[in-house]
Parts: C-alpha cells; sequence; structure tokens
C-alpha cells in the first residue's frame, strides 16, 4: 500500500515536482540504491537525500510534506479586513463620489493600497465598474418569455423560425483623416471627428436554423419599409413552410396595416418578446456582429458605399453562415431573474 501510493506520488504530473523528487528517492532507497548514487543521478546533495530519507523513516508519508515555514505575522486582523468590506459595499465616500477607488478606501481604513488592492481581488469586490440592466415591466413577460424560448429550443415541424428587426440610422461617416495602419506594438488608429453622409435602416431577418441572414437596406424607418421587408421574406421561403416571426414591440410591427397584411396570411405567425427583452431576439447579435467587423470602423464617403459594404458582409457571412446556438431554458432565465431581483429587493429603488 505504500510503496503504490510512493509511487503515484512519482508519476503525478499534479502533484508539486518537489513532492515527486523525494517520492523517487525513497523508492531508489528502498531498491538499495546509495545515497550518493541517487543525488548524481537526481542532481541533489547526499545531504539532501539523507534528509528526506529519514523524514520518511520517522514519519512515513507525512514527512515528505514541506513544514509550514514560520512568516511574518498578520498586521490587518479579521475586523479591519470586515470593515474594509464593509465600507466599501454600504457606503460612499464623503466627498460625493458615487464609488470608492483604490486610494479613497485606503486613506477612510487607514489599510495600504497595496493590502486594499490584495483584499478587494480576493473578495471579488471591482468598486469601479458597473454593468447594466434592465428589468422588463411587460405584464405577460412570463408567456411571451415561454413563447419564443419554445421556438428556439423546439421549433415546429414545416415551419421557419425568424428573428426580425430593423437597425435605424446607421450613418455614413466619413474619417476626415487616414487611418493609421496597425503595427507591431501599437494598434489601428482613427480620428475621432468625421463627416456625416446620410443615414440607412438595415432590415434583417435571421433564420434560426442555419444563421442565414436576408437583409435589405431601406431609406426610412416606417410601416410601409416593414410591410416591404416582409413581402421580400414571403417570396423567399418556400410556399409549404409556415413562417414563424419573432419580432420586438416597435410601433411599425403592430401598425394597422401591418395587421391587415398578416391576417389575410394564414401561414404567417407573428411573436412578440417582452418589453425591454430585445436580448431575446437573436438578430441582435447579428447587427452586434455586423456593427463590429463592418460598420463602426469603416469610413464611407456616401450611403450608397455603406450600403455596398453591408451587402458584401451579408453575402460573405451567408456563404459560410453558422446559427446562434440558443441553450437557456425558460426557467433556468427565470430563475436568474429571481436571483437578481433578490439582489436589489433590499435597495433604495
Amino acid at each position: 500500500m505504500l510503496e503504490s501510493q510512493l509511487q503515484s506520488f512519482a508519476r503525478s504530473r499534479s502533484l508539486p515536482a518537489g513532492l515527486s523528487e523525494r517520492a523517487r528517492i525513497i523508492l531508489s532507497s528502498a531498491d538499495g540504491e546509495l545515497n550518493k548514487s541517487i543525488a548524481q543521478r537526481l542532481k541533489l546533495t547526499n545531504a539532501t537525500v539523507g534528509k528526506w530519507r529519514m523524514r520518511f523513516i520517522e514519519r512515513r508519508i507525512a514527512g515528505l510534506y514541506d513544514d509550514v515555514r514560520p512568516g511574518k505575522p498578520r498586521t490587518i486582523d479579521d475586523e479591519r479586513i470586515a470593515q474594509l468590506i464593509k465600507t466599501t459595499l454600504h457606503t460612499k465616500p464623503a466627498d460625493g463620489s458615487t464609488h470608492w477607488s483604490v486610494r479613497s478606501v485606503a486613506s477612510e481604513t487607514g489599510i495600504s493600497k497595496t493590502s486594499v488592492q490584495r483584499y478587494f481581488q480576493l473578495f471579488g469586490l471591482q468598486p469601479h465598474r458597473s454593468e447594466g440592466f434592465k428589468l422588463s415591466t411587460d405584464p405577460f413577460f412570463i408567456e411571451k418569455l415561454r413563447d419564443v424560448v419554445g421556438l428556439y429550443l423546439s421549433p415546429p415541424e414545416n415551419a421557419l423560425v425568424l428573428c426580425v428587426d430593423e437597425k435605424s440610422q446607421c450613418q455614413a461617416l466619413e474619417r476626415t483623416q487616414p487611418m493609421l495602419p496597425m503595427g507591431l506594438g501599437y494598434v489601428e488608429g482613427v480620428t475621432h471627428d468625421y463627416k456625416r453622409h446620410g443615414t440607412t435602416t438595415l432590415f434583417a431577418a435571421l433564420n434560426v436554423l442555419n444563421g442565414a441572414v436576408l437583409a435589405t437596406c431601406k431609406p426610412r424607418h416606417r410601416h410601409q419599409e416593414f410591410l416591404g421587408f416582409l413581402r421580400e421574406i414571403d417570396k423567399a421561403v418556400p410556399p409549404e413552410l409556415d413562417i414563424h416571426c419573432i419580432v420586438d414591440n416597435y410601433a411599425t410591427h403592430s401598425h394597422p396595416t401591418t395587421k391587415a397584411w398578416l391576417a389575410s396570411r394564414s401561414r404567417w405567425h407573428l411573436h412578440f418578446i417582452p418589453t425591454y427583452s430585445s436580448w431575446l431576439n437573436q438578430v441582435e447579435r447579428f447587427f452586434a456582429l455586423i456593427t463590429d467587423k463592418a460598420i463602426r470602423r469603416g469610413s464611407f464617403t456616401s450611403v450608397k458605399q455603406l450600403v455596398q459594404r453591408i451587402d458584401h458582409f451579408v453575402t460573405h457571412h451567408n456563404a459560410n453562415c453558422q446559427p446562434f446556438r440558443w441553450t437557456a431554458t425558460a426557467d433556468s432565465i427565470l430563475e436568474k431573474l429571481h436571483r437578481l431581483c433578490s439582489r436589489i429587493s433590499g435597495t433604495a429603488h
């Protein structure tokens, strides 16, 4: 039993290297190898080999571990650490600042900046950061959530699920100075000022099954343009398939003209996401992709050039498209929402 444990220590790649080395010393000694020979083979001193052999004789396996080494005693006790955490989490600086910094909380508590930094990292405190959130006020939030997530996780047969939305106010911005190319040791440089040459609205429908996108740019963002885009979708989708369309609550999507057009076509089914829940619409992920890769860092001398860049990006995207995999269930989203509400229920809001 003892030998097998030592062999396991000697072969291990996850244990500290020193512990594995000491196990090899003991195993070699058990085979009758002399201390001098072991020291030469493992590139150690005779004293080191003798030390670990003696430690093993006295305490067996426990003797191979390092002893706890004495160090400088702590200068910050638990009460001061607790006060540091309480100050950071539950108070604001007296100068009117919205949050603590390392230096300000160090001055307030009398703890050094280095120690504050270390305790912030240890307890995961990041007072300099914040994240945005928005709770939906839709009275039918749960019903709409389960409806949309159900389409993602279990789409109906003989039907196509499309995520449809518009990215309005896509600006054709021309940089006033040439961009500085990226080089070794420095990033691409883009001037902050620009000339505006107009805007366009990008209408897009994302196929949940394969990630392909049907997109078109229109000069305005009204129910007429939205209805025209629905007609394009209707022509592109085979007539034998039903169309389940996921949209947000923008007024053009529920305009009387749009409703009348949908009512006359039985294969169309609109599914509205809850208010303030654009994260439920997968086409928003495509909008983030095209903004990051084709629009934000571009320079366009006209709206026409911007539209050409968008069309070019969509064409290449569809040639190698992959679907966005939706894995979250409605229950897991509701549980996360419950945790969020529990965290903010004690605030002054």
